[in-house]
């Protein structure tokens, strides 16, 4: 937890917002009393749905014939 006088803060904005992002809780006071809490947003991870994709992804009808480049080592 980080505080910082409001003054001070306006000065150094940049670097509360870096320290922020790597986990710090940062306090901004105006005479001495908190006025704001800067926090950084968390990512929110979604779950992967089974089946999701599925009848997104279409195989061409000649997927399994050999391919012409192929034809020497067959």
């Amino acid at each position: 937890m980080l505080n910082y006088d409001i003054v001070e803060a306006q000065n150094i904005l940049p670097d509360l917002i870096s320290k922020c992002i790597y986990g710090n809780e940062v306090f901004i006071t105006k005479e001495g009393s908190p006025i704001v809490k800067l926090v950084a947003f968390k990512k929110v991870k979604r779950k992967r749905v089974f089946g999701s994709a599925k009848g997104l992804i279409k195989m061409s009808k000649d997927f399994y014939q050999p391919l012409e480049d192929f034809k020497d080592y067959m």
